[in-house]
């Protein structure tokens, strides 16, 4: 079984993660750890990605994926 993306990339914005203050927690916790990249609004290169289409290409690039 795949890490859950918070526990892979360390963004801090699983529940009670350090940055939950800062960015709120991340849409993909606690059901999409694994598939993220099929949620909007997630967090990644330093800024909120938008639906599915928009982000495909860099998930696509992703460790994770």
């Amino acid at each position: 079984m795949s890490k859950n993306c918070w526990e892979f990339k360390k963004c801090g914005r699983e529940k009670g993660g350090i940055k939950v203050n800062e960015l709120g927690i991340c849409p993909a916790y606690p059901g999409h750890g694994s598939d993220c990249w099929l949620v909007a609004g997630t967090f990644c290169g330093g800024k909120v990605q938008g639906v599915f289409a928009q982000k495909h290409a860099t998930c696509m690039v992703c460790e994770l994926v």
